[in-house]
C-alpha cells in the first residue's frame, strides 16, 4: 500500500469515529427526552473521566501487546457499542454508566494512540504539520456530528438515530484500523520494533520533571474551556432561542480552514508567544459570548473567534508537549498529555453541570473566561524565558 493511500485511510478513520464525541455535546438534549437534567449529563461524563484515565494510564500496556493499530480497531468497536446503548436507553442506570465506561475507554484509546501512530510514520520536522492534519480530521468528525444530529431532527427523526448512525460509522472505523496494521508497519520510518508505550511510575516521575509539564497543564485547561462551552452549548442556545448547529458548523468550518491553511506553520520563532496570543483570542470570544444575547450575527462571531483561539493554538500545544518531552519519554508524554486533556474533556462538565442547574449559565461562561485567561498567562510566560 502506498503512503499517500495509507495516510488517506488512516485520516479516514480518525474522522469516522471522532463523531463519537462530538455526540457528547448532544447528551443534555437526549437526557432531558427522558428526563434527566444536566447534573445527570455531568455525572455520566465523569463516569468516562474515570474511565478514559484508568484506560490512558494502561493504553500503552494494551498496545504493546496487541499492537497499536489492533488496539484502536478494538477501541473503535467499544465507542460503536456506546453510542447504540446510549441511542436505545431512556432511563439513568447501569446501562447508561456502562456506556459512559466504553465511550472513555474506547476514545482514551483512539485519542491518546492516534498521535503516537503518527510518531512512527513522519520524522521529526513534519510533526507539528501531521499533527494539524490529525486534529483537523479529528475536528472535522466532532464538529459535524453535532449538525448531523440537528439535519436528522430537522428531517423528522430523532437525537437517538444520530447515535445510531454514527455507531455504523465506527465500526468502519474499527475495519481500516485493523486492515492498516501491516501497511503502518511497512511504511515505518524506523523499520525496527515499536519502543515501548506503557507508562510506569519512573515514566511518569520523567514526564511531570520535564518542561513538557506546562503543555500537560495547560492542556487540561484548554480542555475544561472547550468541554464548558461546548458540552452545554444546546443548553446556552435554546436559552437564547438559537440554533446550536449554527455554532458548531461556524466552529468546525473556521478550525478547519485554519488548520488546513496552517497545516505547516510550527508557531513561528517563538512558538508559545503564539499560543498565548490565540488564546487570549480564546478568551475574547467567552467573554463575547456573555454579552452577545439573542443575536444570531454575534454568536457566529464568537464560534469563529473561538475556532481561531482554540482550534489553531491546539496542535502547536501538542507539536510542543511532543518538542518538550524527553527523547525516551516521547510516547509517554503524548498519552499523560492526552490523560490530561480528558480530565479536562469528561471531567469539567461534572462542575459545568452543577453550575448550569443550581447558579446558571452566566457564572459559568465567567468561569471558563476565566481559566481560558488563566492558560493564555502560562503560555505568555513560558515565552518570555
Amino acid at each position: 500500500m502506498s503512503r499517500i493511500l495509507m495516510f488517506f485511510l488512516y485520516f479516514a478513520a480518525i474522522f469516522l469515529q471522532a463523531g463519537a464525541y462530538g455526540l457528547t455535546f448532544m447528551l443534555p438534549r437526549l437526557f432531558g427526552s427522558f428526563g434527566a437534567n444536566e447534573k445527570v449529563v455531568g455525572w455520566m461524563l465523569f463516569v468516562t473521566t474515570v474511565s478514559t484515565i484508568t484506560t490512558v494510564y494502561f493504553s500503552g500496556h494494551l498496545s504493546d501487546f496487541f499492537g497499536r493499530l489492533r488496539t484502536l480497531s478494538a477501541a473503535c468497536l467499544a465507542i460503536s457499542t456506546s453510542l447504540f446503548l446510549y441511542g436505545s436507553l431512556d432511563t439513568v442506570g447501569v446501562g447508561l454508566m456502562s456506556a459512559s465506561l466504553l465511550l472513555g475507554f474506547g476514545w482514551g484509546l483512539t485519542y491518546s494512540l492516534g498521535p503516537i501512530v503518527l510518531t512512527r510514520l513522519v520524522g521529526a520536522d513534519e510533526r507539528v504539520r501531521f499533527f494539524t492534519l490529525l486534529s483537523v480530521f479529528v475536528m472535522a468528525g466532532f464538529g459535524l456530528a453535532p449538525v448531523l444530529a440537528s439535519l436528522l431532527e430537522g428531517a423528522g427523526y430523532s437525537v437517538r438515530d444520530a447515535f445510531y448512525v454514527t455507531a455504523a460509522f465506527c465500526v468502519v472505523s474499527a475495519a481500516l484500523f485493523f486492515l492498516l496494521d501491516a501497511p503502518v508497519k511497512a511504511n515505518a520510518i524506523n523499520p525496527h520494533t515499536e519502543a515501548p508505550s506503557r507508562i510506569t511510575l519512573a515514566a511518569l516521575s520523567g514526564v511531570l520533571t520535564s518542561r513538557a509539564l506546562l503543555p500537560v497543564v495547560m492542556v487540561c485547561l484548554g480542555a475544561s474551556v472547550f468541554a464548558g462551552l461546548n458540552n452545554f452549548q444546546t443548553v446556552f442556545a435554546d436559552a437564547r432561542g438559537l440554533d446550536y448547529a449554527s455554532f458548531f458548523l461556524a466552529y468546525t468550518f473556521t478550525v478547519v480552514i485554519f488548520r488546513l491553511v496552517l497545516a505547516r506553520f510550527k508557531g513561528g520563532k517563538n512558538p508559545y508567544r503564539t499560543i498565548a496570543l490565540l488564546q487570549y483570542v480564546m478568551c475574547l470570544s467567552i467573554v463575547l459570548f456573555i454579552f452577545s444575547g439573542t443575536s444570531l450575527p454575534l454568536y457566529l462571531v464568537v464560534a469563529v473567534l473561538f475556532g481561531i483561539g482554540y482550534g489553531v493554538s491546539y496542535p502547536i500545544l501538542v507539536a510542543m508537549a511532543a518538542a518538550d518531552a524527553r527523547e525516551d519519554l516521547s510516547a509517554q508524554t503524548l498519552q499523560v498529555f492526552a490523560l490530561t486533556y480528558f480530565v479536562g474533556i469528561f471531567g469539567f462538565p461534572l462542575i459545568a453541570g452543577w453550575m448550569v442547574v443550581e447558579i446558571g449559565t452566566l457564572p459559568l461562561l465567567v468561569f471558563i473566561a476565566v481559566l481560558a485567561v488563566i492558560e493564555a498567562t502560562l503560555a505568555l510566560r513560558r515565552s518570555m524565558t
